[in-house]
């Protein structure tokens, strides 16, 4: 298959499976539920958990335990969503293309459905169908949490919400936001994956170089899509960065700085997964993917 198909294919697997980790029926909160599976459900790309499943696979993991911790994965990414989106955070009305959590509901539902999807992600990970050695469990809960809070991305947004205040950025401060904010679960997507085969240290730091790279070309991605897309094409409001005066990579390098900066990014993360040989093709492509899609 393509890369293309892949992509589709774990994007279809991760919905069946998230249908079944999130059911409706006999829940306790059914409103809560089903703001749960609104904003989980059909839901993007699933980059993430694709991701997630390559690395596992070029390191001899198992798919379905890769695909469990995928989807709490997206869990995580999807909580973040609907409280990146609430009033009091960027105050979106439309995200891909439909109304966010807090328009469909209301505010206090999304705050729980965003706090109800990021403590099932880990209900996922400490499930022993996840993975029969219970230290692997523990390195995955550990490493999502890590990536996912204050020193992942809870800090990067809150860094970002701080640079509003600034009347200008320099490269280290951008940085430091989207190695944090977009990158931190870039980084577990692809060490998850190491970890989950019980590979040595070495494969997992080769994977977190991957993911830094890929992290920020995604980012760029964002900030220039932002520029040029429009609502309709993005299915979410566009030019807001630049109205709320977020940092981004278009401040620091202009459009065509930008998109050459990306270009370099993927080269170097292509770069990293040599000793894969054509294992990673797929990977290699999910790099220059990132930068080429439009949405």
């Amino acid at each position: 298959m393509t890369f293309m198909d892949e992509l589709k294919r774990t994007a279809r697997d991760v919905d069946t499976l998230l249908d079944a980790l999130l059911p409706l029926d006999g829940a306790a909160a059914p409103r809560l539920v089903e703001a749960m599976r609104y904003s989980a459900l059909g839901q993007g790309k699933r980059l993430r958990p694709f991701l997630l499943r390559e690395s596992a696979r070029i390191h001899g993991a198992d798919d379905a335990r890769a695909l469990r911790a995928g989807a709490a994965l997206e869990c995580v990414h999807c909580y973040s969503l609907i409280h990146d989106d609430l009033p009091a955070m960027d105050d979106d009305d439309l995200r891909r293309g439909q109304p966010t959590c807090h328009k469909r509901f209301d505010e206090a539902t999304a705050i729980l459905a965003g706090d109800g999807l990021l403590t099932h992600a880990f209900f996922i990970l400490a499930a022993p169908q996840t993975h029969p050695d219970a230290a692997v469990r523990a390195e995955l809960i550990t490493g999502l949490a890590r990536d996912s809070g204050h020193e992942g991305m809870a800090g990067g947004q809150m860094l970002d919400l701080q640079a509003e205040a600034r009347a200008s950025h320099d490269e280290a401060e951008v940085l430091a936001v989207q190695n944090l904010k977009t990158g931190a679960l870039f980084g577990f997507a692809c060490e998850a994956g190491a970890i989950l085969a019980g590979r040595p240290k070495e494969d997992r730091a080769r994977m977190r170089r991957y993911a830094g790279h890929i992290g920020l070309a995604f980012q760029i991605a964002d900030d220039i899509l932002d520029v040029e897309s429009t609502p309709e094409e993005l299915g979410k409001a566009t030019g807001k960065d630049a109205g709320a005066g977020k940092a981004t990579f278009i401040d620091l390098y202009g459009l065509d700085g930008a998109r050459a900066r990306a270009r370099e990014l993927v080269e170097t993360a292509q770069e990293a997964l040599s000793p894969y040989g054509e294992e990673a093709d797929n990977l290699r492509q999910a790099a220059r993917f990132i930068i080429e899609r439009r949405k």
